[in-house]
């Protein structure tokens, strides 16, 4: 393989890895503050894609303004969620991840009612589909969005969670929640917000991804939302810079399967999940090994 090549696929391995890294963060802010995996996530991407892709079609509202209805719609519907489903079986662990899934199949069904599950063309700015040209290599537009807008949250969660006082309120509910209600913290206030971030993650990591592979379909988040699930528990889930380090070794690592070993394409899927069954089996911690009501977040 020529160097040209190999930075081609290098550029696409660092954002599909910075896509579900962000998209992972999801699930590890749920986890990490409540023990949940909260299996609806890919769903609450969807419906985040579904609501971008509404506004502009049927309304022929501006993009980003259809985006920011998407935003606040999926937060509301991460909130009722929590308020209806999440917080009523929060102490029955079997309980609440049945609920999670149940949810999860719920929007899948009702946005093919709704929709149909026939893919349509997903809205975004032009300049996305642009591609700037180094010689041989082809630099997307998409790309430098995604790996940009991926750092700036990045860099802007782990101020919150590190310097601000709902960060180290989250923290302290990750490593024992009793302990930080009797310290005075109003424990579901706090979960509400680590709802609200998770699925903001979800939004933006969908309109990123979508921008990228310009469809939607009621199924849209059912393998980003794997791949990400994967990529938490490869990194330790419960750990935002697992999460980040997780999702990011599994999109290079697809992409470089790809590059290096073409015949093997068609079963990259199914190694990404033979990987998580190995971690889950000898590394159930992931690479940062992450315990249970230790730092988390």
């Amino acid at each position: 393989m020529d160097f040209e090549l190999f930075m081609q696929f290098l550029i696409n391995g660092i954002a599909l890895g910075s896509l579900y890294a962000l998209i992972a963060i999801g699930y590890t802010i749920i986890y990490g503050v409540v023990q949940l995996i909260n299996f609806a996530h890919g769903e609450f991407f969807m419906v985040a894609a579904f609501i971008t892709m509404w506004g502009v079609f049927r309304y022929q509202i501006p993009w980003y303004f259809s985006f920011a209805i998407a935003v606040v719609v999926v937060v509301g519907l991460g909130l009722l969620v929590d308020r209806g489903v999440y917080r009523p079986l929060r102490e029955q662990k079997t309980s609440s991840f049945i609920g999670a899934i149940s949810v999860s199949f719920l929007l899948q069904n009702l946005f093919v009612v709704l929709f149909t599950s026939r893919a349509k063309p997903f809205p975004h700015p032009e300049i996305l589909d642009q591609v700037l040209n180094y010689g041989t290599v082809a630099l997307p537009v998409v790309n430098i969005f995604i790996v940009a807008v991926s750092i700036i949250l990045f860099t802007l969660l782990f101020i919150l969670v590190l310097y601000t006082d709902v960060g180290r309120a989250m923290r302290a509910i990750s490593k024992d929640i009793e302990v930080a209600q009797l310290m005075g913290i109003n424990h579901n206030r706090i979960i509400a917000f680590a709802f609200i971030l998770s699925t903001t993650f979800a939004a933006v990591g969908a309109f990123m991804y979508c921008s990228k592979f310009p469809y939607v379909d009621p199924f849209t988040g059912v393998i980003p939302g794997l791949k990400a699930f994967i990529g938490a528990v490869m990194g330790g889930i419960g750990s935002i810079p697992g999460a980040m380090v997780g999702g990011f070794i599994l999109g290079m690592g697809e992409i470089m399967i790809v590059a290096f070993f073409p015949d093997l394409t068609a079963f990259r899927d199914i190694i990404a999940y033979i990987i998580l069954i190995l971690f889950l089996l000898f590394r159930p911690g992931g690479i940062f090994n992450v315990r249970m009501r230790e730092e988390k977040v």
